[in-house]
């Protein structure tokens, strides 16, 4: 649900503000908490789901343990969300998942691609999520 600015708490809370508005208004505080995480990149997947009750449910497949904490923390820290479940999954570490990440990054984002514009933006529109390779 496209949300063009932040809210306020006040904002969250004024009369005859629909209950839909209110759930797309913490989606967006939730989306822009987690596109901000400092090591969130294009090897991450990450994303939320706003409950009727303001639960948050995160998910998707992270490189870094703490990436995971730190995105639950983030949202924790919104005073729009009562509660916060984390189902992110951190992915294993491997060697053999690291280079096919790599090797596939280069060849989508090869300067002579014409997806290479995509990979020079902060919120990266492409993500290459890797697990288990044998």
């Amino acid at each position: 649900m496209p949300v063009t600015g932040m809210a306020s708490q006040k904002q969250l809370q004024g009369p005859g503000l629909h209950r839909g508005h209110t759930t797309a208004l913490i989606a967006d505080e939730v989306r822009h908490q987690l596109v901000t995480l400092p090591y969130y990149n294009v090897f991450d997947w990450l994303e939320a789901e706003v409950l009727p009750d303001d639960t948050v449910v995160l998910g998707g497949q992270v490189t870094r343990p703490t990436l995971k904490s730190d995105a639950e923390a983030r949202v924790r820290s919104l005073e729009s969300v009562a509660k916060v479940e984390n189902k992110i999954e951190v992915l294993p570490l491997s060697t053999m998942d690291d280079e096919l990440r790599l090797a596939t990054y280069r060849a989508i984002f090869n300067y002579n691609s014409p997806l290479f514009q995509y990979s020079v933006r902060a919120v990266p529109p492409i993500h290459i999520i890797v697990k288990k390779v044998k």
